[in-house]
């Protein structure tokens, strides 16, 4: 395993895994520009590294990521528009980047998973959260809107009504209302959240990465498009993925009852 990236978000490879850890444990791993800035560098370095064929996000410390560093906010007084501005432009392009990423997509989430940090967990691909994880969306409580596409991801995994529940009331959602809601895919015990994490990432890792990223646009734009649309983006990405060797090997081993290698190309 090789380690990189800047102390506030620390870089992890291993296997075609990148786990992207935000490192501020003692602040709850709260976003201030520092790390907004180390957390776009990190992505655009994972997301364009052709080794990387999966990307998890995870947190040191007792939280994954407990919104925006709201002491930073409080120092800068009126000038807080601008600090908020130096926090979330670099945050909202490193999103842009994730979402829009070929590669499939882990929160590893535990302890607090609140504001800023519920947007990032719900715009990954897939959750998987400790069973003591607690989540609230938590912006109204200070007076603001989500950011990191939270108020884009919310209504398309809950649905509007329930969108705004959350949203206005802020009430805190344990981890199996969570999956409940389908805000997670799995909950695990806690000491197992790890584990159960690399092993779902490795199997991503082990499959077919043209189709994977097919599928994964395929399903983000499925909700903007009509259904002539879908058809057709349907019918040119499997052509894409029928044009590779991946696809030709793994038919036939399927044909042989075997079990494909999957190698990229």
């Amino acid at each position: 395993m090789s380690g990189t990236g800047s102390t506030t978000v620390e870089i992890e490879r291993a296997d075609g895994i990148a786990t992207l850890r935000f490192n501020r444990p003692e602040q709850l791993n709260a976003m201030d520009r520092a790390m907004a800035e180390a957390f776009h560098d990190a992505v655009t370095e994972v997301v364009e590294d052709p080794a990387t064929r999966v990307i998890v996000l995870a947190g040191a410390g007792d939280a994954f990521l407990a919104g925006g560093d709201l002491t930073a906010m409080e120092r800068a007084g009126e000038d807080a528009v601008a600090t908020v501005d130096a926090i979330i432009g670099p945050a909202h392009a490193a999103m842009k980047q994730l979402m829009a990423a070929p590669q499939p997509t882990i929160a590893q989430l535990h302890g607090a998973v609140a504001g800023a940090g519920m947007s990032l967990a719900m715009a990954t691909d897939l959750a998987l959260a400790a069973d003591s994880t607690r989540f609230n969306l938590a912006y109204v409580n200070i007076g603001a809107v989500p950011d990191c596409s939270g108020s884009w991801s919310l209504p398309r995994l809950v649905g509007v009504r329930r969108a705004l529940e959350i949203a206005l009331l802020s009430e805190t959602i344990d981890a199996h209302e969570a999956k409940a809601l389908g805000l997670v895919n799995r909950v695990v015990p806690a000491g197992d959240l790890a584990s159960e994490t690399r092993q779902l990432a490795r199997r991503l890792a082990a499959g077919p990465p043209v189709a994977q990223a097919r599928i994964k646009h395929l399903l983000r734009a499925s909700l903007d498009n009509d259904l002539s649309q879908q058809l057709d983006a349907e019918e040119q990405a499997f052509k894409d993925c029928a044009a590779t060797r991946d696809f030709r090997d793994a038919v036939s081993a399927f044909l042989r009852r075997e079990k494909p290698v999957f190698r990229g190309r």
